[in-house]
Order: structure tokens, then sequence, then C-alpha cells
């Protein structure tokens, strides 16, 4: 029961350990300098640290005044928070529990701060030492000691929980963890152990000493970690003697008697290891809550982990991929048809040779030809990049070659042409397919040539250049409808590559998602840490029409709109979700019933116009194409079949 509200500040360790500071005035200044209401003289202080304020009524909120991060609360950094009855407070080496009511707090050491407090130059207290830091009053010593280790798993699993989002690196996250954990559980020695597949042996593993630190190995009891790895539950065991297995490394002579406790690291899939810790000291004892706060925090541990690694993978396998091929590029993917890519490109990039690139809107044709060019002789000298697609016939043609003044009118004074300006670089035309029959004619003499006149000009200009094409049209069907000149097609297919949509290289998505969270968290200002992986199930089955693009779309409004951490499959588009496979688990009983209320309304209109896409579309007032596509992405192809078998 709560008592009267008397807020104060506790010392419980570092300089101000055993001093009690009132907070009766609206707010109360923490730091080194003099001019602060508590100045405690500490060089791990800032000179004004941080300032403690009360709110509207009995609210009281900590403000940070640029410490660089030396602020927490209950292990986390903080900037601004509001504080809560018993919530731990760390200032550089200080360590305080903030008080709201009246209660009975029992804390060990002497005084080694001088601080005045807001009223009266502050009050400290020296109480007799106990084995616990604090507590606060229970009916008998063992509640008390019961009570003392909650409080403590609780701030221990807070720190992890910030340890872990900091950390990189499988090693670098069990390291955290398993330092941070022994401030709760009396352990000599813990280890975290992954396995794959029905091996006994770990493929990796991570321990810790508690004298010494990061240990390479530690003797493990083999039985109990196989009990936790096979039945996926917590073990606490005592009075055993160790493992006499010969693969356990270590001295196996040693006949002291040992604490074990196992629990399992659990992802939403499978369980991925084990946690396990050992003691072979008299009067530090395993409890049932050590084993539960293990097992708390297994899901965590095995989620941060198993990221880290696939992310490790990734980022190992896309080095070695770019340094196998020695190219300098901007593209994202590890996949065999983006091998083809990176080849293709050292290959051809040290040559002038005349490049056509292929491949849907949204493939990465231009990051391609950058590439290429980034990799030539002609590296140090312009890229520049025209869309043919998006200008006239009269302005890409003065884009092109430039004009002289009066060519045309708004021809004000003269200008330079991308043909002129890239000399001895590189030109990338985009959409070369959407350019005018006039433009044709005029790039293919300056293919033949090697020289040109500016519109509106007399005078030939010569140029070193290097073209590189690309289109998404079919140049063959334009040739025989008339639109594209044949001979020009043979001039720019000298070399040609033809880009891999995305739906043919899935493997490369959770990449290329991973990459665009991070790009878009960054410019959006929000903290991102991953995808969850129903929502990475969505995006990995989805056809993806607009490709990469087309995907980066999609992760940016999801980093846009999202209110969590993570993204959720909930935060992607509609069409993303349709493609939801069965495996990918509930993405939400509004999108479920959306997505249900489709296949029922395309089976309905199918069934009423007798199979006929064409006549089913009309139906629904939807064109044929996106009927289609509404019909893959739901998987109805299997019910339509066998509803006409049938």
């Amino acid at each position: 029961m709560e008592g009267a509200l008397n807020p104060r500040l506790v010392g419980i360790a570092g300089p101000v350990e055993g001093g009690v500071f009132g907070l009766s005035d609206d707010h109360l200044s923490i730091g080194r300098d003099a001019s602060n209401h508590l100045s405690i003289d500490d060089p791990s202080l800032a000179a004004c640290h941080c300032r403690i304020r009360r709110r509207e009524g009995e609210e009281f909120e900590i403000q940070d005044l640029g410490s660089s991060g030396a602020t927490t609360v209950n292990g986390v950094p903080v900037t601004e928070r509001t504080l809560m009855h018993g919530d731990e407070i760390r200032l550089g080496d200080c360590r305080f529990l903030f008080l709201r009511w009246d209660s009975v707090v029992q804390f060990g050491g002497a005084s080694t701060a001088t601080g005045k407090g807001p009223e009266d130059g502050g009050c400290c207290t020296q109480p007799e030492r106990e084995e616990c830091p604090y507590r606060t009053t229970a009916a008998s010593p063992e509640e008390a000691a019961a009570h003392s280790r909650t409080q403590c798993s609780l701030t221990t699993m807070l720190k992890i929980g910030a340890c872990i989002q900091l950390a990189r690196g499988a090693e670098e996250i069990a390291q955290q963890w398993l330092e941070g954990i022994f401030e709760a559980i009396p352990a000599q020695h813990g280890g975290v152990l992954l396995f794959d597949g029905p091996s006994q042996e770990p493929c990796f593993a991570s321990y810790r000493d508690r004298e010494t630190g990061p240990a390479t190995t530690v003797r493990t009891y083999r039985a109990i970690v196989e009990r936790a790895r096979r039945g996926g539950t917590g073990i606490l065991t005592t009075d055993i003697l160790p493992d006499s297995s010969p693969a356990v490394a270590g001295d196996l002579t040693d006949p002291q008697l040992r604490g074990v406790l196992a629990a399992p690291i659990i992802t939403s899939a499978r369980t991925l290891g084990v946690i396990y810790f050992d003691t072979a000291i008299p009067g530090a004892p395993f409890h049932e809550d050590h084993l539960e706060l293990a097992s708390s925090v297994g899901a965590i541990l095995g989620l941060a982990l198993e990221n880290a690694r696939r992310l490790e993978w990734l980022e190992t396998e896309n080095a070695r991929l770019q340094e196998a091929s020695d190219i300098e590029h901007d593209m994202v993917g590890v996949g065999p048809r983006m091998r083809e890519v990176y080849q293709f490109v050292s290959k051809v990039a040290p040559t002038d040779s005349t490049v056509l690139i292929r491949g849907e809107s949204g493939t990465g044709k231009e990051l391609v030809a950058r590439a290429i060019h980034r990799n030539s002789p002609r590296a140090g000298m312009p890229f520049l990049a025209i869309n043919c697609a998006a200008l006239t016939e009269t302005l890409l043609e003065s884009e092109l070659f430039g004009h002289e003044k009066g060519a045309f009118t708004g021809a004000f004074a003269q200008k330079r042409g991308k043909l002129e300006l890239a000399d001895r670089g590189t030109v990338f035309l985009d959409e070369v397919g959407e350019m005018p029959l006039a433009c044709q004619s005029r790039l293919l003499r300056l293919i033949q040539e090697r020289e040109f006149e500016r519109v509106g000009g007399t005078r030939q200009i010569r140029t070193d250049i290097r073209l590189i094409a690309a289109t998404n049209r079919d140049l063959e069907a334009a040739i025989e409808r008339g639109t594209f000149r044949k001979d020009l097609y043979y001039r720019l297919n000298v070399v040609s590559l033809t880009m891999p949509p995305l739906r043919d290289r899935r493997e490369d998505i959770p990449l290329l998602a991973s990459h665009f969270v991070a790009k878009h968290g960054k410019r959006a200002g929000r903290r991102v840490t991953g995808i969850a992986l129903e929502a990475l199930a969505c995006l990995k089955a989805h056809d993806w029409p607009g490709n990469v693009r087309d995907l980066e779309n999609a992760i940016e409004r999801a980093v846009v709109l999202g209110s969590t951490d993570l993204i959720l499959a909930e935060d992607l588009p509609e069409t993303v979700l349709e493609a939801a496979p069965q495996e990918a688990g509930p993405i939400g009983g509004y999108h479920e019933t959306i997505r249900n209320e489709k296949a029922r309304a395309i089976l309905a209109a199918l069934d009423q116009a007798e199979g006929s896409f064409t006549e089913a579309a009309k139906l629904l007032g939807i064109h044929p194409n996106y009927l289609h596509r509404l019909v893959r992405n739901l998987n109805l192809r299997n019910t339509i079949r066998n509803g006409a078998s049938g």
C-alpha cells in the first residue's frame, strides 16, 4: 500500500551511496559544477548532468542535460523520461533509487558524496550494511531475498534488451547478454550454444567466465544441454558431477559438485540452441527465478542471434561476390542471377564497346550502367544520363546534341549537349526504345562517325564517348512496327544484358528489404531494427511487377507509416498482403477478411462468366491483366482448375 508522498533520491552505489536527497522543490539539478542543487565532485559526471523536475500533479521527470548518454533509467539511456516509484537512475558512476512514497529502504555502505539538497543541503544516513544493496522491508529474510532477485532480474532484462539492440554480430550479442545476465544469476561459467540440424556439436558457441571474461571453452554437462534442447524446456539441477563425455573439453577429474542451469533459445520456428550456466560455489545456489529469467530472455536472444547470423551470412556472401568480381557497384544481391550481372560488368567495363541493357522497369538498369562506367578507364570522366521518354523530340535533340542561338523558338543562346559535355566519358540513354525516328537517325550517324552537329548548326563536332543504352521495350517488335530503326538496333546491340526481374531472384529480397529499411529509416529519422518474419514472408511471396523500385516504395511506405521498431505485415501495401502465403501465419483480421472477400468475388465472377477471364474482368470492372495478377497473388489457380475439372 502506498504511503504519503515523499519524493526523494536514495544513493545506492558510487560516490552517493548512503545519501538521501529530498525533491520537495519543483526541480533538482545534478552535476559536477557547484551551481547545481546537488553538486557531486565526481569526474564521471558532466558539469550540468541532468535535472529532475515535478510535472503536473505528483509526477516527476528526468531530463539529460548533455551527458553524452551517461544518464540511464533502469539501464536504458534516456534524454527525457517520466520517473516511476522504484526506478534506478545511473549518472556516471553514481546510482540512485527514486522513491515517490514513504517506504523503509535499507542500503549498504558509507556515504562518500558531499552534496547539498534543494532545501537543507541534503542529508545522508548510514545504516548497517546488508548483503543486498537495497531492498524494501519484507516479512521474512526469504521473502526479502526473493524480492531482491526479482528486482535484479527486471533491471537485468532491461539492460540486456538495450545492449542487444546496440550490438552487431552474433558473438558480440552473446557476450553482451552473458555479461549482463551474470548480474542476476550467480554462475561461474555461462555459454550460448547454437545448433544446426540433429548434430550434437554446436555450430556456434560463445562462453564467458565470471572472473576472466570471454572464454574459448567451458565444460558443459552435455546430457542436460541435450534435454533442454530436445524438450524445449528449462532445466535446473544441483549436486551433480561434471560430464565425463570424451568430447567435453577441460579437466574432467575435478570432483567438485556443480549446479547446472540450462534453458532453450527459441525462435518462432524452432529451438535454435541452449543457454548454459554452472557453478561450484557453495552458498550461491541457483533458484527457480534464475531459471525463469533465463527462459524468459531466451526468446529475445533467439531472435536477435538468428537475425545477426542471417545478416552476417548475407554481408559475407555479398562481400565475397564483390571481391570475386572485383568491381565497384551500388547493386544489392547475392543470388546466381546477380552473380551473372557482376561477371558481365567485370568483363565489359574495361572495353569501349556499346552496351544495350534490357529488362523490366525497376530492375536496376541504370545501376548497371553506372557500375560499367565506374569500373572502366573512363571512371574519372563524366557520366551523363538522359531519359529519352521524358522529353519531346525537339528538347531531346537539344539535350543530346545541343543547339545554336536562334535554332528554334526559345533558343536565346548557344547550348552544348550531353554528347559534347561527356567527352571522354559515358552517356547513358535510358528508354532508348522511346526515341523518335529523327533522333534515331542522328544517333546512328554519331555512333558510326563519332561526330555530330548542334541543332541549327553546320560545324561538325567530334566527341569521344562510350554509349550505354537501356530499354524495357521489345525492340524487335518495334522494328517490325517501323518505330525503331533496324540499323540502329544492330549498332546498339553490340554487347547485351537482360536484367532479371525480382520475382526470378527472390533469394535477394531479404537483403534488399534490409538495405531499404536502413536507408529510409535514416531518411525518416526513425529507428527501425528489422522486419518481422510474417512481413518478410509476404515480401518474398509477392511477384513485384515494379521490381526493385516497387519493393523500395513498399519498404519506404512501411517505414513512414509503421509505429514499431519492426516492419510488420500490416505496414505493407494491400497488394503485397494479397500474396501472403499460408505459412506466413495470421496477418491480422482486417487484412485476412479483405483477402478472403477478394477471392470470393473473383471465383464468383469466373463462375458466372463460365471461366472466361475477359468476361469476368468486365463483371468485376477491372482490367483482365489485373485479374490474372490477383488470381496469381491469391493462389487461386488450383481452385479454378479443380472447379473447371469438377
